[in-house]
């Protein structure tokens, strides 16, 4: 493959703080146009890793490549070609929409007639033209989050770093905001969004699981769930929460979780199955147990060996 098809490459890439690593040797590459999702419990490095690809954190080890630019030495050259947008909102509250976009369009160096026309162009795509004039620290949180959106595409970056955008949105507006990346994935942007969202993973073209600073899984949704070296099953029973109990401590069950009557157990192996019936009628209770289609909560169970963050 081309070179200049692989916007991100990083490798043997290592932070540290005092005594804790908070990335351990990680690898990674991405490629033009690519919606690569970063997928992690809290505290995986997924926001260390990010800061460190746009030139915002120096790492302890390892080398960066981002878009052509050796990081961190040609840090000030990337920050003219990406765009960068946390989960906490950073534009200036007390300054309208329109005022937000002026201050960034100055900040990157458009010219007045360009500005002027490329705000008009996100104001209308992004929703946002009856609030021209709206104080932005009064915006409700989808507002929030597309005038940050506009904010980061306003000089047309070849790549877009999404740290965690959706953690403060109702259901709507991330769907309505997953539906502007794949505009601008389609356009030939580049993305690296970093989620705690299952529903958001399963739509990345690929996928890189976060664990302890290290990278412990790595392609697309259904390269992970073909990998999957778990076997998912179904207990249906009238007592899930007391067959929860009788299954814990037990070897062969990577993870549980009660999904409304029935119990979602995570197995090691398909052999499992008969040890698990047979240990919840040895506790008298009456179960129907089947196998279940695997998903990428069961796949990052696997990788991780713990349960999903609960969305903060």
């Amino acid at each position: 493959m081309p070179s200049t098809d692989v916007v991100i490459q990083a490798s043997g890439l290592s932070k540290r703080f005092g005594a804790l690593t908070a990335v351990d040797n990680l690898n990674l590459r991405v490629r033009r146009a690519e919606v690569f999702g970063f997928l992690g419990p809290n505290g995986s490095g997924k926001s260390t890793t990010i800061r460190m690809l746009c030139g915002l954190l120096r790492p302890s080890a390892g080398e960066i490549e981002v878009l052509g630019c050796q990081i961190p030495r040609d840090a000030e050259a990337l920050k003219r070609r990406i765009g960068y947008m946390t989960q906490k909102f950073s534009l200036y509250e007390d300054l309208s929409v329109v005022e937000n976009l002026q201050f960034l369009a100055t900040v990157q160096g458009l010219d007045k007639a360009a500005a002027r026309q490329r705000i008009a162009e996100l104001l209308e795509r992004y929703w946002l033209g009856e609030q021209r004039q709206q104080m932005a620290g009064t915006l409700s949180g989808g507002q929030k989050q597309r005038l940050a959106l506009a904010g980061a595409v306003l000089h047309k970056p070849d790549l877009l770093l999404l740290d965690e955008p959706t953690s403060a949105v109702d259901p709507q507006s991330r769907r309505e905001f997953w539906e502007s990346l794949f505009e601008l994935a389609d356009a030939g942007t580049t993305l690296l969004v970093s989620t705690h969202y299952m529903d958001e993973a399963e739509r990345c073209t690929r996928l890189g699981i976060l664990d302890a600073g290290r990278l412990v899984a790595d392609g697309s949704p259904r390269e992970l769930l073909d990998a999957l070296p778990g076997h998912p099953l179904l207990i249906e029973c009238a007592q899930p929460r007391q067959a929860q109990r009788a299954l814990q401590g037990c070897a062969d069950v990577l993870a549980m979780a009660q999904i409304g009557a029935a119990l979602r157990v995570l197995v090691a192996t398909a052999d499992a199955r008969a040890g698990i019936e047979q240990r919840l009628h040895a506790a008298r209770i009456d179960v129907q147990i089947r196998s279940t289609q695997a998903n990428l909560e069961d796949v990052f169970v696997s990788v991780t060996r713990q349960p999903v963050q609960a969305p903060r």
